[in-house]
C-alpha cells in the first residue's frame, strides 16, 4: 500500500491544535522593531543580527513570526522569498513559519537578515496587529537564537510610498516606491561595514497586539527564480515596455538599467485596474550609474509593463513567479478542442486564486469569499496535488475561527474592514460543496471535531424552520444568490440548506452523535416530503412569493440536492434549454445538474455555448461574468475562482470519477460522453494518480482505467453493468 505523504500528515498535526498557543518560541524570545516606526503603513524594516557557531547542527529549525511578510538571508543567500502568512487565524493572532536553517549555516560567524514588510491596514484578508515587528526563535543542541534588543533594526527610508493612485480599499498592500538614492546597499550581506540601529522591544509571545501564535498551515511559496520574459516589446513612443508573461501569474519584476539619479521607472500589469478597480503598482527612483532592483510586493497578469524614461538604458529586464507550492497534476483532454482548453484555463483560474488563502480573484480583493471557495476546493481535488488541497483547510478553520458570538459567520475572513454574512453562501461553505467535500474527498476528517458544534449552531440556533420544516429565508448582511437576474431565493435557501443538513448528518455519524444524526435526518425528511407540493408549478419550481423569470438555478439545485424526483426530469431540461439567468458560479450547478440527468450532449451544448465569448478573448483565465467591466458581474475580473466549475464537470461527471469511500479509497468510473468520443482524465490521489481513458467508436466504448495501489474503483460499463477492479491497469469491456 501506498504510504501517505509525510508532509500531510504533519500539516493536519499542525492544524488539529491550530488555536493551541504555540510552545515552539522559547520563552526569552521578544517581539522586536524599531522606536522609529512602529505603526505606520507600509513600512519596511532592516533586521539583522551575528551569530557563533562551534559546528553546523543537522537541524536547526527557526520559528518566525511578522505582521505582514519578510523575506530572509542567511550568510547572504536568499532563504525564504516572501515568508509569512497575512493575518487571522482567529481573532487577535499571527501565524509563524518553521524554517531549517541548518542547511545555510557553517562554522564561526553567521549572519541572520530579515527584511519586514509591515502593511500596517486592513484588507479583506487580513488583519492589522497595529505594529511593525518581528518575532524570531531556533535552537539546536547547545545554541538558541532568539529575538531580543540585541538584535539590530532601522526602517528601510529607500521604501516609501507612491503618490495616487492608490489601491482600492480592499487590498490591505500598499504600491511600493523604492528610492535607490537611499539605498541601504549590502545590509544583509555578512560583508556589509555599516550598523543598523539597535532593536526594541515590544511585546512577549502570545500577547497582544499580535495574540497567539499558530502554525503555518500551508507550504511555503514555490519560486521560479528570475526568468526572461517570453517576450519583451516596446510601445510606439518608447517609453513603455511590454512584457509578455507565459500564462496569468503572480510575478514580482526585476530591472537592471543604467541611469542617471532620481529617474521614475513604473511597474505594473494589464491587470492594474482589473475587476474596475485600482490595484498594486511599483515605482522604482533611480541612483547614478548601473543598478538592479526586485520589486518584492507580487502582482498578477498576462503582461508586465515598465514606463521607462528615455535617459534610462534598459540592459535587462526579468520576473520571479511565486505562488501557492502544489502542482496542477490533474489533466483533462478529449476530441474537442474547446473543452480541453476550456478545463486548462479553469485550472489556471484555480491556481492564480490561491496564495495565503482561496481568493475570489487575484488582482481587486485577493479576498476569501466563500462562494468562490467552495467551487475553488471542488476543483482541487481534480487539478491539484494533496498540497493543494489544505489550503481549504486553512480557510475553514478561519471561518469558524471568525463566528460571531450570536453564532453567524460570515465572509471574507480574516477582515476588519468588511465582514459581511450572506446567508447562501454561509450555507454552501459549511455544507455538502463544502465542508463535507473537503472531508470525503480528501479524506482528513481532522477539521469535523473543531468546527461541528459552530456549524451546528449555525444550523439551527441562527436558523429557524416554518411549521413545515422548511428554512426561513433570512437576509443576513446582504441577501445575495448569485449575479445576475431572477434569483428564487426562496427555493434556493431550502435548497442549500437541505444540503448543509446533509452535510451535518455525515459529520454526526462520523462523531459517533447518532441522536444529532436521527434529528437532522427528520428535518432532510420533512422537507424532501414537501418540496413538490410546495414549490412545483407543473413546469418548473418557484416559490410563491417570486415574480421573475424562471430560476435556471433553482432548478438546478433541486436537482442536485436530490430534492427533485426523476420523474420532473423532462419537465425541468426544457427549462434548461430556454433559460439563461446564472452567472458563471451558478452555472456550476447547471452543468452538473443535467449530468445528473443523464443528459450529457445538452450539459456539453450548454457549457459551450455559455463560455464561447469568454473563451474567444486571448486570456489563460476565466472571467468573473460572461464578460470583462461592464458585461461582466460585480466589476468583471478576468480571472475569478468561481467560473472554473467546467474543471470539476468534466472530470468528474464527464469521466465519471468519483470517490465512494473517503480520499478516493474506493471510487467510481461512470462516464457520460455525450457528443465527444474520446476523453482523458487524470485525478491525483493520496494513493497516486487514478487515470481513466475512454474511447466511443461505432457504439463500443472501450474504457482503460489504472487503478492506484491501496485502492479499488467500480467501473460502470455502458450497459450499466458494474465492474470491481482492484489496483492494476484494465482495458474494459
Amino acid at each position: 500500500m501506498k504510504k501517505i505523504p509525510l508532509f500531510f500528515i504533519v500539516l493536519v498535526c499542525m492544524l488539529a491544535g491550530q488555536l493551541k498557543a504555540a510552545d515552539d518560541f522559547l520563552p526569552r524570545s521578544r517581539w522586536i522593531g524599531s522606536e522609529h516606526s512602529q505603526s505606520t503603513p507600509n513600512t519596511w524594516l532592516c533586521f539583522r543580527k551575528t551569530i557563533e557557531l562551534p559546528s553546523v547542527p543537522g537541524e536547526m529549525i527557526a520559528n518566525i513570526a511578522v505582521d505582514s511578510k519578510y523575506w530572509l538571508w542567511i550568510n547572504g543567500e536568499l532563504v525564504v522569498f516572501e515568508g509569512g502568512l497575512k493575518r487571522g487565524p482567529a481573532p487577535g493572532a499571527t501565524y509563524y513559519d518553521r524554517v531549517d536553517m541548518a542547511p545555510y549555516l557553517k562554522k564561526g560567524n553567521n549572519v541572520i537578515a530579515l527584511l519586514v514588510w509591515h502593511f500596517g491596514k486592513n484588507g479583506f484578508s487580513h488583519v492589522n496587529s497595529g505594529t511593525a515587528a518581528l518575532l524570531f526563535s531556533a535552537r539546536a543542541s547547545g545554541v538558541t537564537i532568539v529575538s531580543d534588543k540585541n538584535w539590530q533594526c532601522s526602517v528601510y527610508q529607500a521604501y516609501q510610498n507612491t503618490e495616487a493612485p492608490f489601491p482600492n480599499y480592499r487590498l490591505s498592500e500598499s504600491n511600493i516606491r523604492f528610492d535607490a538614492r537611499k539605498e541601504l546597499a549590502g545590509w544583509n550581506q555578512p560583508s556589509f561595514g555599516g550598523k543598523l540601529g539597535p532593536a526594541i522591544e515590544i511585546g512577549f509571545p502570545n500577547e497582544m497586539p499580535f495574540g497567539k501564535l499558530v502554525p503555518r498551515p500551508i507550504p511555503m511559496w514555490k519560486d521560479s527564480g528570475l526568468r526572461e520574459y517570453p517576450e519583451v516589446v516596446k510601445n510606439e513612443t518608447g517609453d513603455t515596455i511590454r512584457c509578455r508573461l507565459p500564462y496569468n501569474c503572480q510575478i514580482t519584476p526585476y530591472l537592471h538599467v543604467k541611469a542617471p539619479a532620481g529617474l521614475k521607472i513604473g511597474m505594473l500589469t494589464d491587470n492594474y485596474t482589473g475587476g474596475s478597480a485600482n490595484n498594486v503598482r511599483a515605482e522604482y527612483i533611480t541612483r547614478e550609474g548601473e543598478q538592479n532592483y526586485e520589486s518584492f510586493g507580487w502582482m498578477n497578469g498576462h503582461e508586465m509593463l515598465y514606463v521607462i524614461p528615455a535617459e534610462v538604458e534598459v540592459l535587462g529586464l526579468k520576473y520571479r513567479e511565486t505562488g501557492y507550492n502544489a502542482d496542477i497534476k490533474g489533466t483533462f483532454t478529449c476530441d474537442d478542442a474547446f473543452f480541453t482548453e476550456l478545463w486548462k484555463r479553469s485550472a489556471r483560474t484555480l491556481y492564480i486564486t490561491m496564495r495565503d488563502n482561496y481568493m475570489d480573484c487575484p488582482d481587486r480583493e485577493r479576498a476569501q469569499w466563500w462562494g468562490d471557495e467552495v467551487n475553488e476546493l471542488g476543483e482541487a481535488f481534480y487539478a491539484l496535488d494533496p498540497r493543494g488541497w489544505q489550503l481549504a483547510v486553512k480557510g475553514i478553520y478561519e471561518l469558524m475561527n471568525w463566528q460571531r458570538p450570536d453564532g453567524i459567520i460570515a465572509s471574507p475572513v480574516p477582515s476588519a474592514n468588511w465582514c459581511k454574512e450572506l446567508p447562501l453562501q454561509m450555507l454552501a461553505s459549511v455544507g455538502w460543496y463544502g465542508f463535507y467535500t473537503q472531508a470525503f474527498y480528501s479524506g482528513d476528517y481532522s477539521f469535523v471535531p473543531h468546527i461541528y458544534e459552530g456549524m451546528k449552531k449555525y444550523l439551527h440556533e441562527v436558523w429557524e424552520v416554518d411549521a413545515q420544516g422548511f428554512p426561513i429565508p433570512r437576509p443576513g448582511d446582504w441577501n445575495w444568490g448569485d449575479w445576475g437576474t431572477d434569483v428564487d431565493l426562496e427555493v434556493l435557501t431550502t435548497c442549500w440548506y437541505y444540503l448543509a443538513l446533509k452535510a451535518e448528518k455525515e459529520f454526526a455519524l462520523y462523531l459517533y452523535k447518532q441522536n444529532d444524526a436521527n434529528r437532522v435526518d427528520e428535518m432532510m425528511k420533512r422537507i424532501a416530503a414537501a418540496f413538490d407540493n410546495r414549490y412545483w408549478t407543473g413546469t418548473a419550481y418557484r416559490s410563491r412569493s417570486y415574480k421573475g423569470e424562471t430560476d435556471d438555478r433553482s432548478q438546478a439545485m433541486a436537482v442536485v440536492s436530490g430534492l427533485a424526483p426523476v420523474g420532473r426530469y423532462k419537465a425541468l431540461l426544457k427549462v434548461f434549454k430556454k433559460e439563461y439567468h446564472a452567472s458563471p458560479y451558478m452555472e456550476k450547478y447547471i452543468m452538473e445538474a443535467l449530468f445528473v440527468m443523464g443528459e450529457p450532449n445538452f450539459a456539453l451544448e450548454r457549457m459551450r455555448s455559455r463560455y464561447t465569448k469568454m473563451m474567444a478573448y486571448p486570456y489563460t483565465t476565466l472571467f468573473e461574468g460572461w464578460g470583462i467591466g461592464a458585461e461582466g458581474f460585480g466589476g468583471g475580473t478576468i480571472n475569478h475562482a468561481w467560473s472554473g466549475g467546467p474543471l470539476t464537470i468534466l472530470s468528474q461527471k464527464l469521466c465519471g470519477i468519483e470517490p465512494l469511500k473517503p480520499g478516493f479509497k474506493h471510487f467510481r468510473v461512470a462516464p457520460q460522453l455525450g457528443m465527444l468520443n474520446e476523453a482523458s482524465a487524470v485525478v491525483p490521489t493520496l494513493y497516486g494518480d487514478i487515470r481513466v481513458d475512454i474511447k466511443k467508436q461505432d457504439r463500443i466504448v472501450n474504457i482503460h482505467v489504472i487503478v492506484p495501489p491501496g485502492t479499488t474503483a467500480v467501473v460502470v460499463l455502458p450497459a450499466g453493468k458494474e465492474k470491481v477492479l482492484p489496483p492494476g491497469s484494465y482495458i474494459l469491456p
